[in-house]
């Protein structure tokens, strides 16, 4: 009983919004367990915009983003396929391949993603630079209970781990948005100037579990 009222108490500190600027979450190894588990109140999403930044040597395919809902596991997806230059974006469990990304390894690259439920169109940036406008799915809103997870793709709601789509590398400034984001604020994030903080999930607000082996360390990418 004891061990049990620890457990919980340490899960409810856990969940204290956190103010992790100049922080990163680093996820030093391979695994189908380490993970960071986000939380927010806004459980009726008509439309999704997600940015973060990540670091990773990985030649293999791996979650960036993974969202999902009890009865849809890739609600909202940003997934690294193999190929170097492609990249992958789930919305209610249909997806669009993004094609031609000049992406590198052992490099900060920004990735931000935007979807709408009523056109159903998503788009895709790797640092500041746009995809084409692609139709995956529409018709319905993403509603909760909704588990965002980092490091990990969710094959069933809140697990379904495979160690080979794991993320190994570093991640910081996560934000998320409820609307489509305009481009001239992605621009902005990606050039880190000044811009409108996620009013789902913000980097310097945020209220996270970790799960098994992930560090939370300081972000400097130049001395």
């Amino acid at each position: 009983m004891v061990l049990l009222l620890l457990l919980v108490m340490l899960t409810s500190c856990a969940a204290i919004p956190q103010d992790l600027s100049d922080k990163m979450f680093t996820f030093p190894q391979e695994t189908n367990t380490s993970h960071v588990r986000l939380t927010t109140s806004r459980q009726n999403l008509g439309a999704v915009s997600v940015c973060l930044r990540f670091f990773t040597d990985l030649k293999r395919a791996y979650s960036v983003f993974s969202l999902a809902a009890p009865s849809v596991f890739n609600d909202f997806l940003i997934f690294k396929r193999v190929a170097s230059d492609e990249f992958e974006v789930w919305a209610k469990d249909r997806y669009a391949i993004l094609y031609g990304q000049d992406y590198k390894l052992n490099t900060w690259h920004s990735v931000c993603s935007t979807w709408d439920a009523a056109s159903g169109v998503m788009q895709f940036w790797l640092d500041g630079k746009p995809s084409s406008r692609k139709f995956v799915r529409s018709g319905s809103n993403i509603n909760g209970p909704i588990l965002i997870v980092l490091g990990q793709d969710q094959d069933s709601y809140g697990g379904g781990f495979d160690i080979k789509q794991s993320f190994v590398g570093m991640m910081a400034d996560l934000h998320m948005w409820d609307y489509v984001i305009s481009p001239c604020e992605i621009h902005s994030y990606s050039e880190q100037q000044i811009f409108t903080l996620g009013n789902v999930l913000d980097w310097s607000a945020l209220e996270f579990q970790i799960s098994g082996k992930v560090l939370i360390e300081d972000y400097k990418k130049t001395c």
